[in-house]
């Protein structure tokens, strides 16, 4: 950055001077009002002109101390206006999204308030309480969602906060529409600049007394913009002569190439489980406290994460997300000797243009990446790219934490391409529980461990399910394979008859394991390397029974050998079409921190339940408002490319996938049927401990752990790789299916079962049609070969196949089905 830049950073040059120059504009009013605010122009129908304020947070870097102290001390004002017993029953309500971190600034200097701020952004499950025009804006609908409707009922005043006090309109629709449903007898109305025309000054009061209330003004600055009559359609024009001329590399898609290209380094800041991010539903100062008292530990956990010698740092938060990362930066600001600012993304699409007279010199363009209920479209970073940051921590919550967030052209690539070194904080949203959530037991049972249940050691995994033992569950294989399709029974509601392996097969296992035995090792140690790096230093590991069970016990042995670690983990029960248990889940949000959970499974077909356990985790945070918990699932091996964190993509043969209990733990598949399973009661599995003398379960774990020491260089290397690699799922696996589905003439592609691991379970657990192997696979399918041809089931080669195998379930399992040439099929 030049001296003039800088010059203009350090106020020297009023920031409003080029728009006042070319459009006549004029901006008068108290002694420092210009410190407070410049001028930019933006692309409204509406407003040609934009107030920036310098103070605000948002479109201007600033000391995050400087920011928070404004909002604090108009906080301080109010309740002086008020007086102690006043100040004590208000409720504060910011606008979103500029005074969202305004507004609970103000509430906190008030001291005693709640806050509240209106949101764009529909809650499902959340019922609005209120809404409210915009007039000028971008985006005008205004949503009220509080958790406890309650709070707007409320009889003490109303502090509304917003940016700037200009006309009127947007406050005088709000204390309309709430004045109608929750009448009170006093509102302040809060800015940090009161910029009424003349012709607006007296609308406020003679308001007040149509509604018969008081409604006091409170503000740092006052004073007035004059504007020329064609001003909006001189502006216009100004726009788009100069638009079209910002330099590329202030507007433009990173290139995918260069350093946006790079995954972005995470930011555990073990956000204190259910504490709320902002005041989308409310904001108490019992969670202020809260906060409080987290804020120097998660600011600690920041500055761990900078990298040496940062000297110039911006923690940027997200659209309404201001308030959080706001407090982040301040007490980071008091933890680092570097110099810290802050700023926040918006929606608002502003023109930029570098010149020291003009507010807004630079921006980033990126798409949304919240899921906005408007749709699909931009958002902006101002004044980052050329600010001479060295780092910049992005901060959002758990919502925009989307693969938009992430993608090539999203808001961290965009930021990695214009600053050296990027990290990612996320926050977890808060969704309140609906009101008639059913209550929760006052007390769930602790995990099961062997030699009890399983035969693991106690130490490697606690399963988070009820013993089924002693009831029976199995039934035949094609009476269950006619349950499932004729919608008769769920595939979870039963379990099949535990497959007894011949001494061939056996041998097969034995011959496949002395074979991967490395291979899965150099897979263990890879993903564990990624999970540990990106995910959380010390992971809860909880593994999706029963095939993630072996795969999250050798992460755990891999942590120990490679870093001393003892990890925790457990296995919990997920099942397609009913979703996650959601015992085991307010189990472990109980007693750790959902941020540091990473669900742990095998590997991947088509992805099916990496999309189960997104949705269920969203109904999850629904139902019990407890948020925290990441979808992303952390495999061995992801030949569908459906995750991020994985050890391989490669589709081979994990020896684990050829056996059923007698290689995890002697522990059934899970169930979950009504009259086994109640509101309370964890799901349920059997363990067969009289299969024990055929139990391979111990000697597979030791056999890759075994290896550890031979491939941890190489572990190394790979995980270095991958973690400067694009990870993005493709889902591949998926389309895969679907052609594949549509060419055998399969409408149901559940019944496609992608992959070595799934089509060694349809041969052992299901009736399979035919199995597809690709041209010229090798020793991964002679398992595979061996199966089918102890079953009758026909082995069709094709050519390009894109997994290895793939076994077909045929629809349907009753009498009159055909097959895609149309002749009768039978099973």
């Amino acid at each position: 950055m030049d001296e003039e830049a800088r010059a203009g950073r350090r106020g020297e040059v009023w920031t409003g001077s080029w728009v006042a120059e070319r459009l006549g504009v004029e901006l008068t009013g108290d002694e420092g009002l210009t410190d407070l605010l410049g001028l930019a122009l933006r692309r409204n129908p509406k407003r040609a002109h934009l107030l920036v304020s310098n103070v605000l947070g948002k479109h201007v870097p600033q000391s995050p101390s400087v920011v928070y102290g404004h909002g604090f001390a108009l906080g301080g004002r109010v309740r002086e206006l008020l007086g102690a017993e006043e100040a004590g029953t208000a409720l504060v309500l910011g606008y979103a999204e500029t005074a969202t971190g305004l507004g609970h600034s103000v509430a906190d200097g008030l001291g005693t308030a709640p806050c509240l701020h209106s949101t764009r952004r529909p809650v499902a499950g959340v019922a609005r309480a209120g809404g409210f025009e915009e007039s000028h804006s971008h985006a005008t609908s205004h949503l009220l969602l509080p958790e406890d409707p309650a709070l707007l009922a409320g009889s003490g005043p109303l502090v509304l906060v917003d940016d700037e006090f200009s006309t009127g309109n947007t406050v005088l629709n709000t204390i309309r529409a709430l004045h109608e449903r929750y009448p009170r007898k006093r509102y302040v109305v809060v800015a940090l600049v009161d910029m009424r025309s003349p012709a607006d000054t007296g609308r406020l009061g003679d308001f007040a007394r149509e509604i018969g209330a008081r409604v006091d003004l409170v503000t740092s600055a006052s004073g007035t913009v004059r504007l020329p009559a064609d001003v909006l359609a001189a502006g216009q024009r100004l726009v788009a002569r100069h638009e079209p001329a910002m330099p590329g590399t202030r507007d433009g898609a990173a290139d995918p190439a260069g350093p946006a290209a790079r995954p972005v380094p995470r930011i555990d800041l073990r956000w204190p489980p259910g504490l709320p991010d902002g005041g989308r539903h409310g904001f108490t100062p019992a969670h202020r406290a809260r906060l409080e008292n987290a804020l120097p530990a998660m600011a600690a956990r920041i500055a761990g994460a900078l990298p040496h010698g940062a000297r110039r740092i911006l923690v940027l938060g997200c659209e309404e997300l201001m308030y959080a990362p706001l407090r982040l930066a301040c007490e980071l600001e008091r933890t680092v000797s570097a110099e810290v600012r802050y700023s926040t993304t918006t929606r608002s699409p502003v023109l930029a243009v570098d010149d020291p007279g003009y507010a807004i010199r630079t921006r980033l363009v990126f798409p949304a990446h919240d899921d906005p209920a408007d749709g699909p479209g931009e958002r902006y970073a101002y004044n980052v790219a050329g600010a001479g940051f060295d780092t910049v921590v992005a901060v959002v919550d758990s919502a925009a934490d989307t693969p938009a967030l992430h993608a090539p052209d999203g808001l961290l690539a965009q930021l990695a391409a214009h600053v050296p070194h990027v990290r990612l904080a996320v926050v977890p949203s808060y969704v309140p529980a609906p009101p008639h959530a059913p209550e929760r037991p006052a007390m769930l049972p602790e995990p099961l461990r062997g030699p009890a249940f399983s035969s693991y050691a106690p130490d490697e995994v606690g399963w988070l399910l009820q013993d089924l033992s002693d009831v029976t569950l199995e039934a035949p294989t094609e009476e269950r394979e006619e349950a499932i399709q004729s919608g008769g029974a769920h595939y979870a509601e039963s379990l099949p008859v535990e497959y007894q392996p011949s001494e061939q097969y056996q041998e097969l296992f034995h011959a496949a394991l002395r074979e991967s035995a490395a291979r899965l090792a150099q897979a263990v140690g890879t993903v564990t390397e990624i999970v540990l790096a990106e995910r959380s230093p010390r992971p809860v590991l909880v593994s999706l029974a029963r095939a993630g069970t072996p795969v999250g016990i050798l992460m755990r042995r891999w942590a120990r050998f490679r870093h001393g670690l003892d990890l925790p983990h457990y296995a919990v029960s997920i099942v397609r079409g009913r979703g996650i248990d959601a015992n085991a889940l307010r189990w472990l949000a109980d007693r750790h921190d959902p941020a540091d959970v990473v669900f742990v499974d095998g590997w991947t077909g088509k992805g099916a339940i990496t999309r189960e356990l997104a949705a269920a985790l969203r109904d999850f945070e629904i139902s019990d408002g407890i948020t925290g918990f990441s979808p992303e699932i952390a495999v061995l091996a992801d030949p569908g490319s459906c995750v991020r964190t994985y050890g391989t993509r490669e589709d081979f043969l994990i020896p684990s996938a050829c056996l059923n209990s007698t290689v995890s733990g002697l522990i059934s598949r899970t169930v979950l049927r009504a009259d086994l399973v109640g509101p309370h009661d964890f799901h349920g599995a059997k363990f067969y401990r009289e299969l024990a003398g055929a139990d391979l379960s111990v000697a597979f774990l030791d056999a890759v752990s075994a290896r550890f020491t031979e491939v941890a260089d190489t572990v190394a290397t790979r995980a270095g790789e991958l973690l400067g690699a694009d990870r993005e799922p493709t889902w591949a696996g998926w389309a895969a299916v679907e052609r594949i589905s549509e060419e055998y003439g399969i409408p149901d592609v559940n019944l496609v079962k992608p992959g070595v691991g799934e089509t060694t379970r349809v041969l052992l657990r299901r009736v399979p049609w035919k199995i597809l192997a690709r041209a010229g696979a090798g020793s991964d399918l002679d398992h595979v070969r061996l199966l089918a041809d102890q079953r009758g089931v026909p082995v069709e080669e094709v050519a390009g196949l894109p997994y290895t195998c793939v076994g077909l379930i045929h629809p349907q399992y009753t009498r009159g089905a055909t097959g895609a040439d149309g002749k009768a099929v039978t099973a």
